[in-house]
């Protein structure tokens, strides 16, 4: 790392703790989906809801900070909501 230029290895600093940061999003994210998904498999509408509500909360906030894409965010949504729409029917 000493060869490069000092610009080049604070990017390479910056990268390293965004990465890190994105990662934690992101399996926070994919721990608030299995808990819908694991509500609804259950029939329980009234935790499915608020797991949903939760899951939502997080991926509307990573959509905006361009941790996942703005269809992503919204695909992944629209799955969910589905899924517990279906609980209620």
């Amino acid at each position: 790392m000493s060869t490069k230029n000092l610009s080049a290895q604070k990017r390479m600093r910056q990268d390293e703790k965004r990465r890190i940061r994105n990662k934690g999003v992101k399996s926070a994210l994919r721990t608030a989906a299995k808990k819908v998904v694991l509500a609804s498999e259950k029939q329980d509408a009234e935790t499915a809801k608020l797991a949903l509500a939760d899951m939502i909360k997080r991926i509307d906030t990573a959509a905006r900070k361009g941790i996942v894409k703005k269809n992503t965010a919204a695909r992944k949504k629209s799955r969910m909501q589905k899924l517990v729409n279906r609980l209620g029917a």
